[in-house]
């Protein structure tokens, strides 16, 4: 998906000319700069302009063609936000003494500057890249020549590509990306191959796509064709999908190429040929016993097959870490044990059975409803654990998700990236470096995607037991797959779904509603209710209204909650009128409304971020540790208006202008996003603008992220069409099937 705005917005665009007079920040990694600039034919009364932007490679002296807008920061006043940047180089011997006198190339000074133009004259640019002929100045010596020789060859190399690259239409922010990632060879990979750029965050294939044809690529060349067939399955990822069916592949991307199915068919099997996708048969959804060809991405291929096997190879280990409890008979005495403790409870049968699989069981899934006693189940098993000296990791998919199971299990508990030693490219511990614990126990299991499944079985060694606990009925990980619910469909594991809702709970209307959600019942909302709410608005701009009315008043003066901090608004969509961006953009105006004293960011869209707001991370960014759905507030913005830091449950992360697209206000989430945490007041907003993702697992999904208070606003008409809709979203994977007594077999 492209990220990177095309233009600037309304604002009319205005070119300057001027020579870098000096850098005041720089940052190599993301390419953002703060530069001042000497505009052409300004006298000693005119002040310098500040630049700001995608300049990084940019040197003093260096003479530009400057392109974009101008804005105006709180504290720092008029600055020039490029958007496009061409660098002149002197084409007068003058004009050649002033550029190289600067410093611009490491190695040459004034004097040196002189004696090159001297003996080279307006041809000097075209020897500095020549360290034979650089030598031939008095004062540059073999290793000098060499390092000067380098040094222009990098910065002739930048530059150019980076024109190059926004010549094409990729604005400057893109286009560093994509030169930190080719390097000096950006221009040659580009021109052989442009669908390359898909490789590069934030550039997707309709860029790609562009490119290509205007660099004379056929419409029908086999690598538009592949490049097409890969960005649908990748897209196909982004949605759920572990693979796609081969003729729901070629219809997609014959749809998105304007092509006949036929050239595609032909890419996919050139593609199979050399190894860059996987086709294998695979279950017909809907068809009973009947197999066809699935189209695999290899790394998906291979974490569904690798998860199938681990959890078959732990399944079957005759061995076990738990081995008193293979051969115990004194069970009722041993929970009578667990129940005298203090703060433990008396267990149902339910739990004990719970107790009694995953102590006894290799795999276990623990599943049910809020007030159905998961939580109480795993404090008893840890108790039992600890009982006998039996080690344990607890640990969720979130780092919200991982927080709260301390908090409840009052034991410490981490995300499974954290636990399996990520480095921000791999996992560290594996089948070679397992993890040396008696039991596994994974809270929040509905929020593992295929590929974190596959890379946490293949750490746990074959004696060691696991106890996945989750609620089957909400929604599905963000990521491919459908973990939970394929482990539990392919009635090969140990599974106990606790149905009993406990009376403390049962007087909760957010635990009775959440059941009647799930069993397709409608809502009760009595006038005496005191933790459930329903305010019916018809119109979707009185909607945004009356949310925000309840966030920012209401309930604060009933409930003595923080608006900022204890009350989350979810809906299901971002767009309409009633969708999460307008909800954010109202939300944001009453509850962190723009001030003196508030340094804030626009970014592409007309979005602000200022500090103070609610922020959420979009995707997974292991170098900052911070996850996708993760939630903090905005701190400071620094560095001109281009720097922010976010508080992160405590942790202060520094997020630089290339990571800015990652951040979105978080006043109003998407219910999915908000998956796995749990908020002291939720405020759900439900139109019939949003008919296409009312679901009863988004329903049940949202209700359920309530601790004290949930209020539904909106159309009743939508909360019915929601409970009505059992439709679960369909996801191809084949987790299931493998895990099954009939090993699939390749298809051809």
């Amino acid at each position: 998906m492209d990220t990177e705005p095309s233009s600037a917005g309304a604002q009319s665009l205005e070119t300057i000319l001027g020579v870098v007079e000096e850098i005041s920040f720089a940052n190599e990694d993301t390419g953002f700069a703060v530069l001042w600039i000497t505009r052409q034919g300004a006298t000693e009364n005119d002040d310098p302009v500040k630049a700001v932007g995608s300049l990084s490679y940019l040197q003093r002296g260096d003479e530009v063609q400057l392109t974009g807008t101008w804005g105006e920061h709180a504290e720092y006043g008029p600055q020039f936000k490029v958007t496009a940047c061409q660098k002149i180089m002197p084409a007068t011997t003058e004009g050649l003494r002033r550029y190289l006198s600067s410093g611009a190339i490491e190695g040459i000074g004034p004097v040196l500057a002189n004696r090159l133009v001297d003996l080279y004259g307006e041809d000097t640019l075209q020897v500095l890249s020549d360290a034979e002929q650089l030598q031939r100045v008095r004062g540059i010596g073999h290793a000098r020549a060499i390092d000067v020789a380098r040094s222009w060859q990098a910065q002739t190399a930048v530059h150019d590509s980076m024109v190059f690259l926004e010549g094409h239409g990729i604005g400057p922010g893109l286009a560093w990306r994509v030169y930190k990632r080719y390097g000096q060879e950006t221009i040659r990979r580009v021109r052989a191959d442009p669908y390359c750029l898909v490789e590069v965050p934030g550039i997707g294939f309709p860029t790609a796509d562009r490119i290509a044809m205007s660099l004379g690529i056929a419409r029908d060349a086999p690598s538009r064709l592949q490049a097409a067939a890969l960005h649908v399955l990748g897209d196909a990822t982004g949605q759920g999908h572990v693979y796609l069916p081969r003729p729901e592949l070629v219809r997609r991307a014959a749809r998105l190429l304007s092509s006949a199915p036929e050239p595609v068919e032909a890419a996919v099997d050139a593609l199979a040929e050399r190894h860059a996708i996987v086709v294998e048969g695979v279950p017909l959804h809907g068809h009973a016993g009947a197999t066809g060809p699935g189209v695999y991405l290899l790394e998906y291929h291979w974490a569904e097959e690798s998860l199938s096997e681990c959890v078959h190879n732990l399944q079957y280990s005759p061995d076990s870490r738990l081995p008193r409890f293979r051969t115990l008979r004194e069970w009722d005495e041993l929970f009578a044990q667990i129940r005298a403790l203090p703060g433990m409870v008396e267990l149902s049968e339910q739990q004990q059975q719970a107790l009694r699989m995953a102590l006894t069981r290799k795999v276990t899934i623990l599943t049910g409803g809020p007030g159905t006693g998961k939580t109480t189940t795993m404090r008893a098993l840890i108790a039992l654990l600890e009982r006998f000296n039996y080690t344990y990791v607890l640990a969720s998919p979130t780092g919200r998700a991982a927080k709260r199971l301390s908090e409840v299990t009052e034991r410490p508990a981490g995300t499974v990236h954290r636990l399996l030693g990520f480095t921000g490219e791999e996992f560290t511990r594996d089948e070679f470096d397992p993890l040396q614990a008696d039991m596994v126990i994974v809270d929040e299991a509905s929020m593992l995607d295929v590929q974190l499944a596959a890379a946490l079985f293949r750490a746990i060694r074959p004696e060691t037991h696991v106890l996945f606990v989750g609620d089957a009925d909400q929604l599905p990980s963000v990521g491919a797959g459908n973990v939970l619910r394929d482990l539990i469909a392919s009635g090969t594991v140990a599974v106990i779904r606790l149905e009993t809702i406990f009376r403390q709970a049962a007087q909760s209307l957010i635990v009775v509603n959440s059941h009647h959600v799930r069993r397709g019942e409608m809502l009760e909302t009595p006038p005496d209710a005191t933790d459930f709410y329903f305010v019916e608005r018809q119109r979707p701009e009185g909607l945004v209204e009356v949310v925000v009315e309840m966030v920012a008043e209401r309930i604060p003066a009933r409930f003595g909650l923080d608006p900022r901090r204890d009350v989350q608004v979810m809906a299901p969509m971002y767009k309409g009128t009633a969708g999460i961006d307008e909800l954010n953009r109202a939300l944001q105006a009453r509850l962190n409304p723009p001030a003196p004293d508030k340094d804030e960011r626009k970014l592409g869209s007309g979005r602000v971020l200022r500090v103070g707001d609610r922020v959420m991370q979009l995707r997974n960014d292991y170098e900052r540790e911070v996850y996708n759905g993760d939630i903090g507030h905005v701190l400071t913005v620094e560095r001109h208006g281009q720097r922010l830091t976010v508080d992160v449950d405590g942790r202060a992360v520094e997020y630089e202008q290339d990571a800015l697209d990652d951040l979105t206000l978080a006043w109003a989430v998407s219910i999915h996003k908000a998956q796995g945490a749990e908020y002291p007041a939720v405020v759900i907003a439900l139109h019939s603008q949003h008919h296409r993702l009312l679901g009863r697992n988004v329903l049940y999904t949202a209700i359920t992220r309530a601790r004290k208070l949930a209020v539904i606003a909106g159309m009743r008409q939508a909360v019915a069409t929601a409970v009505a809709n059992n439709t679960v979203a369909e996801r191809w994977s084949a987790l299931a099937w493998r895990l099954q007594p009939h090993p699939p077999t390749p298809f051809s």
